[in-house]
């Protein structure tokens, strides 16, 4: 059984503090995991607008952001300049590919993404992801190969930019099986691997987890469903306070007989041509506010 290890880095906080705590932990337990990285402006504070969407202050209440993210980012881009967080942190990234992790895009503007995507027309999702892929590639001299979407925030436009930019292999939805995605009644190239499993911060926020462990809930779902999964982890809380519980996690998962991999790795033991076709729609999950690509 096999289990990718997908790390979101949303903020310039997560790149500086969380990446590195991560680096070192990871390499503690010989595990593979890909890097997916905001690459322009920490624009965190504007997210205060997504206060009007349901569930929204209760996932906020139940997961403390101000104790997570500080006072600091939650300024950016209100009270704040939003910092340049691929220009700050260049040599910082480069360490991670040195280090021998995979390294991809998450976005340019992360609450840009999450925000607008659903509302702008094509021509956004195409300046983001064109605006991304060129610092990426400033950043490391060749273009990135992985993404993994803000938010999993997705629409037909981004999946067709995606194919475009050269991305092989994508982590844009929530689900279970691997896919390619269908636009149009077209099929696309670029390999879906769903992320299957809840989120810490997810779990914090249900109903029906509250006042569970949800390290001991994650590991009783990985260990009842005997197959291979790809969960997503936030440098930003697994990176930080949280990553007491992700090293709890690493240990369950080797004793259940996971071996960790990457988003690339995983994608290159499957036979692209017998993968279902599926069209991405719009869902949801339990603990995370307002909708998503599924």
């Amino acid at each position: 059984m096999k289990l990718v290890l997908k790390i979101d880095v949303d903020t310039l906080q997560g790149t500086r503090q969380g990446v590195p705590l991560l680096l070192d932990l990871l390499q503690r337990y010989n595990a593979p995991a890909t890097f997916l990285f905001s690459l322009g402006p920490d624009h965190t504070g504007r997210a205060i607008r997504r206060v009007f969407r349901p569930g929204f202050l209760t996932k906020v209440s139940r997961t403390s952001v101000l104790e997570h993210y500080g006072l600091r980012t939650l300024l950016y881009g209100t009270l704040l300049p939003g910092p340049d967080i691929g220009r700050r942190c260049a040599p910082l990234l480069r360490e991670v590919a040195a280090r021998g992790f995979e390294v991809g895009v998450h976005c340019w503007d992360h609450n840009a993404w999450q925000d607008r995507l659903e509302s702008a027309g094509p021509g956004f999702a195409q300046q983001q992801m064109q605006r991304a892929q060129q610092r990426f590639t400033e950043i490391f001299g060749y273009p990135a190969r992985v993404h993994g979407a803000a938010g999993w925030q997705m629409n037909d436009a981004a999946l067709l930019c995606a194919q475009q930019l050269g991305f092989a292999v994508c982590s844009d939805t929530r689900g279970g099986r691997p896919f390619r995605p269908v636009v149009a009644g077209r099929p696309l190239d670029c390999v879906q691997l769903p992320t299957t499993l809840p989120t810490l911060d997810e779990l914090m926020g249900r109903d029906d987890a509250a006042g569970a462990d949800p390290v001991a809930w994650l590991l009783g779902l990985t260990a009842a469903a005997g197959a291979d999964h790809v969960y997503t982890l936030h440098a930003e809380l697994e990176g930080r306070r949280l990553a007491g519980w992700f090293e709890r996690l690493l240990q369950g998962w080797l004793e259940q007989g996971y071996e960790f991999v990457t988003l690339g790795q995983m994608a290159a033991a499957l036979d692209v041509a017998a993968l279902p076709m599926r069209e991405v729609r719009v869902g949801s999950v339990d603990g995370r506010a307002g909708t998503l690509a599924a």
